[in-house]
């Protein structure tokens, strides 16, 4: 089978675990799904107007991870580590039953999604896949957070700066080929957060189940977890895997170069809102072995969404 096709999962993916905002305990089923579902959410827990589809329109919360939720306002919460190792590992069909709201946060990064997918093996499908490829520059401006998407030829680049006052975080920038580069070090990097911030997060009724088993925290200049961190750039490698799972909102993946700087899920999602304001800005393309960007030739990924 062409890598040029459509991909799912060879079988059912079981994982469990809490979610880091809620502190519920979720089960999760990654499913196999048929050419042309894309990826759906479906909760189990209950009976009817259950089906939630991640789009970009969908998106019903941005603040500290990102929430879809469906015209019965049916939601599900942080998707994006999920969705993001969907998007880099190149699974464009599966349905994902959950029993609860949100999505459990396992070791905080894309690591254990990543080693199930590759253990159950990925199936190929005998239809194309599509891609949204950037036609003009188009860019969102919050204060000093910036992002933009611009064409390009044969890739998605992701240039992500990050700049904190925290001495140990500092300013740390890291640019990637998703379709492309080595994204171990992406999958593997876990979300993080300052000390102080937390009794912060839990009085706002958020990281109810976060702790040092699913989460970086950092106080001053020192990282309390014993084992340090799993690379140099873990910080800012974090924030471009969830740039990922949100970019997957888009539908397709994308052609493009996105560069942000001290961005998150809202300035995202912003982006992309503005990016479909206008048909101009964008085009959607069916790969042929023709017309494929070497990228894709050298390392097959691709999706399609409902």
């Amino acid at each position: 089978m062409s890598i040029l096709n459509q991909k799912t999962i060879n079988k059912n993916i079981i994982l469990k675990g809490i979610g880091l905002h809620s502190g519920l305990y979720a089960n999760l089923i990654i499913k196999p799904a048929a050419p042309n579902t894309g990826i759906i959410f479906k909760r189990i827990d209950l009976k009817e107007k259950n089906i939630i589809v991640p789009n970009l329109f969908n998106v019903s919360s941005a603040i500290f991870c990102t929430t879809i939720s469906n015209e019965n306002n049916v939601s599900v919460s942080t998707i994006e580590h999920l969705m993001g190792a969907l998007y880099g590992i190149g699974i464009d069909n599966a349905l994902i039953e959950i029993d609860n709201q949100e999505v459990p946060i396992l070791d905080g990064s894309a690591k254990l999604y990543i080693e199930a997918i590759n253990e159950v093996g990925i199936k190929n499908s005998d239809v194309p896949i599509k891609i949204i490829k950037i036609e003009k520059k188009i860019e969102f401006n919050d204060g000093k957070k910036t992002i933009s998407i611009e064409p390009s030829k044969i890739s998605l680049d992701i240039d992500f700066e990050l700049k904190y006052e925290n001495k140990l975080i500092g300013s740390q920038r890291n640019v990637i080929k998703v379709y492309e580069s080595d994204l171990t070090d992406i999958y593997n990097s876990r979300t993080f957060c300052l000390y102080e911030d937390v009794g912060k997060l839990k009085e706002m009724g958020l990281a109810k189940g976060g702790s040092l088993d699913n989460a970086i925290v950092v106080k001053d200049n020192k990282i309390i977890n014993k084992e340090g961190l799993r690379n140099e750039k873990e910080f800012v490698n974090h924030k471009i895997l969830d740039c990922m799972g949100d970019l997957y909102l888009a539908g397709y993946k994308i052609i493009g170069k996105l560069i942000c700087s001290q961005g998150g899920h809202k300035l995202t999602n912003q982006l992309l809102r503005k990016v479909f304001q206008d048909k101009k800005n964008f085009s959607i393309i069916e790969i042929k072995e023709k017309s494929l960007p070497h990228a894709f030739i050298n390392k097959g990924n691709l999706r399609a969404i409902a």
